[in-house]
Parts: structure tokens; sequence; C-alpha cells
């Protein structure tokens, strides 16, 4: 296992600023949220944690180097072309980010339904587990959005109270609201 600090990297979003902690020999994303790298960082498994952090190489300038310093840049680049395409309107675009976090099968589960759920659209935590497979298991899915280390990658801030309410979110109910304005579910 290698030991290379995770890659910080903080993007404006319409939500404020988006820190992003990605493994540089793979380039998938570890950590992602609205707040500091070393917030993020102390949510890690101790593994990743340890590693440390390191600040973003050029999105461009060695994106040709065929070592973790390439994988890395390259990666940068892809990421903040995502977060650029999302914050100007192309809803879709943080859907093909690669990004991983631990978390049992029903937790993989639930993120891999939030993943599927369409921007603009929301869905209730008894949807979600349901889409999960486990349709029973409503706070456990609600667990699943609290755990979720990967917003808005991993769009926890989809999931609402089945009244219809915004609900709690890690980085605050004004920023699940803004990304729901952003894309066009709330006026």
């Amino acid at each position: 296992m290698t030991t290379e600090p995770l890659v910080a990297l903080e993007l404006p979003t319409p939500a404020g600023s988006l820190t992003v902690l990605l493994s540089p020999e793979d380039g998938v994303v570890r950590a992602s949220g609205f707040t500091a790298p070393s917030v993020l960082l102390g949510r890690l498994p101790m593994a990743l944690r340890l590693r440390g952090t390191v600040a973003a190489p050029s999105a461009r300038g060695d994106a040709d180097d065929a070592g973790a310093d390439g994988v890395a840049a390259r990666a940068v680049a892809a990421i903040t072309d995502a977060v650029v395409a999302y914050s100007a309107g192309d809803l879709t675009a943080l859907g093909t980010v690669a990004a991983e976090q631990d978390g049992g099968p029903f937790f993989q589960d639930v993120w891999r339904a939030m993943r599927d759920i369409p921007a603009g659209t929301t869905i209730s935590y008894a949807q979600l587990a349901a889409r999960a497979g486990r349709p029973r298991a409503v706070r456990a899915a609600g667990s699943a959005c609290a755990s979720n280390l990967l917003a808005p990658f991993v769009p926890c801030h989809r999931v609402l109270r089945s009244d219809g309410a915004i609900g709690g979110y890690a980085y605050g109910v004004a920023v699940k609201d803004v990304l729901l304005v952003h894309e066009g579910r709330r006026a």
C-alpha cells in the first residue's frame, strides 16, 4: 500500500468551496465536501488519514507524466473540469468522477443508489432504502447518507425526508438547499 500523501484541491461551486482529496496513485476521490481539507482527512479511515495531504499539482502541467504525478495531474484536471461543468449547468458531470469510500455492503448499495438519483430530482430515505434493496432499512439508509464522505459526487443532498422537508446535511442545510436550487429542484 502506498504512503504518498493524498492530493487536496479546492474548487468553487454554487454552494461554496468544495474540497476534494484524491489518491495520487489511481486518481480516485477518497473524500470531498464543503469543509477544510483537515476536516475531511479526519473523517477518513486511519490508513488514509496517516498519509496526510499535499496541495494539488498543476491541473495541466504534469498530465503527460506517466508516473503518480501524471495520474494525479490528470485526475485533478478531470475533477476540475467536472466541477466547472457542473457549476456551469451540466448536472451530470459529477457522475463521471471516480470516487470510492470504505463501508459495508449495504452502505455501498446505498451509495450506488444515490449516484443513480438524477440531478434535478429528489427521493426520500424510504425510497433510497428500497432502491438499495432493503426497503425496511430506512434508518440504515439515513446512516449511510450521514456517513457519506463523497458529497456531492455521491449526491446525498438529493435525499429528503418523507414529508419533503430538506432534513439534515453534514455541511449545513443552507448548502444542501443551494445545491438543490442549482439543480432546479427547489425555487
